[in-house]
């Protein structure tokens, strides 16, 4: 059963807590697609002003969307193409504080300004990407980079 928390107001140390709460919402379930679902859910709930929060699986050399908390997305993004495409080829994290200045932005949802997308490898494989949207100009930090690749961490031992 999930149980919301008290998050720190110190973010590396909210993050942390997010990490942990991961861990034990998805300890023992093995289903990748119920797995992503309830990481996109306790993240949506957990960021402020986002509005955007989910996964794109690499899926016969493409990018497929997965599950997700917003509007509806995009269902197929190319390798290397906007800033999702470009994470996953080049396998590195990307934090962009405007999308509209990113060249080859693929625009899924108008209200977007910023996006972090962090890239999902599991044993050298790309599995997809962890994609978050804001409709907030430089909304994501070093400390969200920080916190969110700490994130992906625990969610790939369970996917």
């Amino acid at each position: 059963m999930f149980m919301g928390i008290e998050y720190s107001k110190h973010p590396a140390e909210s993050y942390r807590q997010l990490a942990d709460q991961l861990q034990l919402l998805l300890d023992g379930e093995k289903n990748r697609i119920a797995n992503l679902s309830n990481a996109s859910a306790l993240l949506s709930n957990f960021l402020e002003r986002t509005n955007w929060t989910g996964f794109y699986l690499l899926e016969e050399g493409e990018l497929v969307l997965g599950p997700f908390q917003g509007l509806p997305a995009c269902i197929r993004i190319p390798m290397g193409r906007g800033v999702c495409g470009t994470s996953a080829k080049n396998r590195e994290t990307l934090v962009v504080e405007d999308v509209n200045a990113f060249e080859g932005h693929i625009a899924c949802d108008s209200a977007s300004q910023s996006e972090i997308v962090i890239p999902l490898v599991k044993n050298d494989e790309l599995i997809g990407v962890l994609d978050i949207d804001s409709p907030e100009i430089g909304r994501f930090s070093e400390e969200d980079r920080a916190g969110l690749e700490q994130f992906a961490e625990v969610l790939l031992r369970h996917i």
